[in-house]
């Protein structure tokens, strides 16, 4: 079947609007990422929906591109130097940015160790003890967890040798079985030999006398 085209106009539809502004959003979000990890382009998007509410993209900075968007909007940007010389003062100031950054997570870094805390206040004090009861808590949680996977193992390892223990059992036992009974068995067998035994020599005997009595010889 040949798609239909879609006929681009304003949908009337409120939830057919609000299906297709999503649908298509993410599928404009998900070019513009291919366009920026193939290129090798900066991309921004800014996208407010019928509500007001705010969607965006950007493979960097937004602020960074906006601020890029904006230096081009005010000046001629066409020669090479002049690009090369804001592409710099551009890193430059990425770099004074991450530094700040790098410089704040170490300070609260030596906070949650206590250190440095002599300029911070009851709030800020207050947000620093959350932080840590969460941390704490974070960490109690993973250990407990450790530790009732580590109990889990040695009872699987308790089982497999309880199991092997009783195989073991249940092997001698029946080797005793069997070692009982070749032992009556041969005893049996010697009961029989004698008896037999006993029998014939009576027999004999019983000739011998018969032979006696009617003067015949004695059979051997």
């Amino acid at each position: 079947m040949v798609r239909q085209k879609i006929q681009i106009k304003k949908i009337d539809n409120l939830t057919a609007r609000q299906v297709t502004f999503s649908k298509r959003r993410r599928g404009l979000f998900k070019k513009a990422q291919e366009l920026s990890t193939l290129c090798d382009a900066d991309i921004g998007l800014i996208v407010f929906s019928a509500t007001g509410k705010l969607f965006e993209y950007s493979s960097s900075s937004m602020m960074q591109l906006i601020d890029k968007h904006k230096v081009h909007s005010d000046r001629d940007m066409d020669s090479p130097d002049q690009l090369q010389s804001f592409n710099l003062q551009s890193e430059k100031k990425n770099y004074g940015i991450l530094s700040r950054e790098f410089a704040e997570k170490n300070r609260e870094l030596r906070q949650l160790n206590g250190e440095e805390l002599q300029g911070l206040g009851l709030e800020e004090l207050m947000k620093l003890e959350k932080i840590v009861e969460g941390g704490i808590s974070r960490v109690m949680k993973i250990k407990f967890m450790r530790e009732i996977s580590s109990l889990k193992k040695k009872e699987a390892q308790l089982q497999e040798e309880n199991s092997q223990l009783k195989k073991q059992s249940e092997q001698a036992r029946l080797n005793e079985v069997e070692g009982h009974n070749a032992i009556e068995g041969g005893h049996s067998a010697d009961s029989i030999t004698t008896n037999h035994s006993l029998v014939n020599g009576h027999l004999d005997y019983i000739d011998s006398v018969t032979s006696l009595k009617l003067g015949l010889p004695i059979p051997y």
